[in-house]
């Protein structure tokens, strides 16, 4: 196969009857994802058997686990980030509302339990212009700090081995990397990846139209490339540094978030639907967690 040819790989359907799937996590050998419009939390084996382990009534985003395996969760009308302690029941870790401009969105945690968290920046569903945001840093101890600025609508996260944040910024069509400083501080920031030229507008539909990759949730492989979801045209895409697409894998059907996960870190996980707006997505349960195989296992966070 040529790089960057579309491959015919045989997709599976784990769960279906969902509102909108987003931020998978492989965690402890079961597949963790947020329900946008239930407000729940629900883990996976990836064999049928499913548990809702949070409600959010605010809405639940980004997953992520502290060094002791609790689960940190993003509620994104609230701009919350929700620990969930032992027995189930979820309490603040940390408020955000006085440093973030929309609500939020996706997250990822570090080895020492830091969590880098996105937001919107605008009023995506309410048709506001576009707006450059930041990424908070939460500290263990719940402290907000602003640890990036200027970014075009920044979306999944991971951590590669060594200690490199990526962030997908998916208004401006790129990945992001940052390193991450002994103290969490992000610095010697320059992109990862970019896809076509920038669109510089702030209407979302000129945007959207310009943009050649869509870049939502992506998680990292042990080669060091990066799966992406292309939140725009029904594909995961398989990402080197620099930009190459080595793989590309049409779903049929639009796809937001994936994860590598299983067993052997090989099942790719992905969550699809048929379109992102909330209005589209809210009254009806047309989601659907996919998975395929592929070879490369998981690396990094989550």
């Amino acid at each position: 196969m040529e790089e960057g040819q579309p491959s015919a790989r045989e997709l599976t359907v784990v769960l279906d009857g969902y509102s909108y799937l987003e931020c998978p996590r492989w965690h402890d050998g079961r597949l963790w994802v947020s329900d946008f419009y239930t407000n729940q939390v629900v883990a996976t084996d990836g064999r049928g058997g499913t548990e809702v382990v949070a409600a959010v009534p605010n809405q639940p985003s980004g997953i992520g686990f502290l060094p002791d395996g609790r689960a940190l969760i993003v509620s994104m009308r609230d701009h919350r980030v929700l620990v969930r302690q032992e027995r189930g029941q979820l309490t603040e870790h940390a408020d955000l509302s006085d440093a973030v401009s929309g609500m939020l969105n996706d997250m990822v945690v570090d080895e020492r339990g830091r969590a880098y968290v996105g937001n919107f920046g605008f009023d995506l569903m309410g048709g506001e212009a576009l707006r450059y945001t930041t990424i908070t840093r939460v500290d263990p101890d719940g402290t907000v700090t602003t640890a990036a600025k200027d970014l075009g609508f920044p979306n999944g996260m991971v951590i590669l081995p060594g200690g490199v944040l990526v962030v997908a910024e998916t208004f401006a069509g790129r990945l992001t990397a940052f390193d991450i400083g002994e103290d969490g501080a992000l610095s010697n920031r320059r992109i990862w990846a970019q896809f076509g030229e920038t669109p510089q507008t702030e209407d979302v539909g000129e945007a959207v139209e310009r943009l050649e990759v869509g870049p939502d949730g992506i998680c990292a492989d042990a080669d060091g490339a990066i799966w992406v979801a292309d939140a725009l045209h029904s594909r995961v895409i398989r990402v080197a540094e620099g930009g190459g697409i080595l793989e590309e894998i049409p779903t049929g059907t639009g796809v937001f978030a994936c994860m590598l996960g299983g067993d052997d870190g090989r099942t790719l996980y992905l969550c699809a639907a048929p379109s992102f707006p909330e209005h589209e997505r809210r009254p009806v349960r047309e989601a659907q967690l996919l998975s395929v195989r592929v070879e490369v296992p998981h690396a990094g966070l989550p």
